[in-house]
């Protein structure tokens, strides 16, 4: 495909199970593990955060992709091999689907001509700020997917204002 690709979940563990096939993703390529998917993206089991972020920007480089190792404070790792920190979010985010909700806000990002780069940044940055919002109005404890998806556009409001 030459369109940008988003790839999550399902996606990422089929390459686990065939990780020959990442050397013929096309460059640009925006992938999102979370911490484990990225263990077996990589093919091996890293003892820690550091070593974690270590991993996603060296395949973020070699195979010339953008790579947001997804946590509490999620990281970009471009493939230039900077790594750009996201600032919003919080613990409360660990919730099955928010996930895919980062995808969807990428994607859409994306459909709208945002660069990859820039629609990675952006569409953490406003996940996070859907979260924290969501988080304030219903706790974290509680907080899930579709919550997120209710404060985006609270979040969009805000950075525009």
């Amino acid at each position: 495909s030459q369109c940008p690709t988003v790839i999550d979940a399902d996606g990422l563990n089929i390459l686990s199970n065939h990780r020959a096939w990442l050397q013929q993703l096309p460059k640009g390529i925006i992938m999102t593990p979370h911490p484990k998917e990225l263990d077996r993206l990589a093919g091996t089991i890293c003892t820690g955060d550091y070593e974690r972020l270590y991993q996603a920007q060296s395949m973020a480089q070699t195979y010339q992709s953008y790579i947001i190792l997804k946590g509490h404070y999620s990281a970009l790792c471009l493939p230039n091999g900077n790594v750009v920190f996201n600032s919003t979010g919080n613990s409360g985010m660990a919730t099955a689907g928010s996930g895919d909700v980062l995808t969807g806000i990428i994607t859409g990002l994306l459909a709208r001509g945002y660069e990859r780069e820039d629609a990675c940044i952006v569409g953490m940055y406003l996940h996070g700020l859907a979260g924290d919002i969501a988080a304030k109005e219903v706790g974290k404890e509680s907080l899930i997917a579709s919550d997120i998806i209710k404060y985006l556009p609270l979040a969009f409001r805000k950075i525009e204002s």
